[in-house]
């Protein structure tokens, strides 16, 4: 062990002082900053009670602002639930009324529809009554004509019989036994209702080419009025046939391929250039063997 009454030598001055002076200078830059640091502390806390105070102002403000808002919407809602409650109140008055209002409508129109049925079954009943009498009148007048008509009939067939007694037959140009002659246009009707043979009536002038009648063709040659005489040329089956100087009301007869019978021409008029009569032909148009 050393010796305890020994002593360390002092440290050199020079640097002793250097030490000083920075640990004072340190010491220094520290109570700057403290100030420093409370100088800012004191002024945030300034900022901080004037923000608090502008904060709480902006909160009593908006506080009030709010209870107001509040008072406004509520005095609002309440008047829009008393506006809610009256017009509920009118929409079920008026739909009272309007549900009377039509009941009574409806029975309004029921009460038309019933005389306005009542009214039809009356107009309906009296068209009827009127269409039964009007029928029963059409129906005497029917029978009355159905009788006037049998009647009619009746002498038709009298005269028809009676025409047909006043007919005449014949022998034809070829000697052949023919058939009615009929003279006239009533003699001509006779025949045709008879129905024993097909009847073509004609009215042939005198022309270049011959004329069609029933399925024949005739051509007039030349007449005769004072001798009741003509001449003609018959056009069947592809070959013609001269009739010379015939006289009128003659059968004037001759044969085709179609039928077993002869087909007759009956003149019954003889004018200037002009016959009139008929082409009588058979109902059978079988051939010839």
């Amino acid at each position: 062990m050393g010796d305890p009454t020994y002593q360390a030598p002092p440290p050199p001055s020079g640097s002793g002082g250097m030490k000083t002076a920075i640990l004072t200078g340190a010491i220094v830059a520290m109570l700057a900053a403290n100030v420093y640091l409370y100088i800012q502390l004191d002024r945030l806390k300034t900022e901080s009670a004037r923000f608090r105070e502008t904060v709480l102002t902006e909160i009593t403000n908006l506080r009030e602002t709010s209870s107001v808002t509040n008072q406004t919407a509520r005095r609002h809602i309440d008047s829009l639930k008393e506006d809610l409650e009256n017009t509920r109140r009118q929409a079920s008055t008026m739909a009272s009324q309007a549900k009377a209002e039509a009941l009574k409508k409806a029975d309004q129109i029921q009460a038309q529809l019933e005389a306005e049925q009542r009214k039809q079954q009356q107009q309906v009943a009296a068209e009827l009554s009127q269409v039964r009498q009007s029928a029963d009148t059409q129906i005497a007048a029917v029978n009355t004509d159905v009788t006037g008509v049998k009647s009619q009939l009746g002498m038709t067939q009298a005269e028809l019989q009676k025409t047909v007694a006043d007919l005449k037959k014949v022998t034809g140009d070829l000697g052949v036994q023919s058939g009615y002659i009929a003279t006239n246009g009533t003699e001509i009707a006779a025949l045709k209702r008879l129905g024993e043979r097909n009847i073509f009536e004609f009215n042939l002038g005198k022309a270049k080419a011959p004329q069609r009648v029933g399925d024949i063709s005739i051509k007039l040659k030349n007449t005769d009025p004072k001798r009741n005489k003509y001449t003609i040329e018959v056009l069947a089956d592809d070959k013609t046939t001269e009739k010379k100087d015939r006289t009128i009301n003659e059968p004037v007869q001759f044969y085709t391929l179609k039928a077993k019978q002869p087909y007759e021409i009956v003149v019954n008029s003889v004018q200037k250039n002009k016959i009139v009569g008929y082409l009588s032909t058979p109902k059978d148009q079988v051939a010839r063997n």
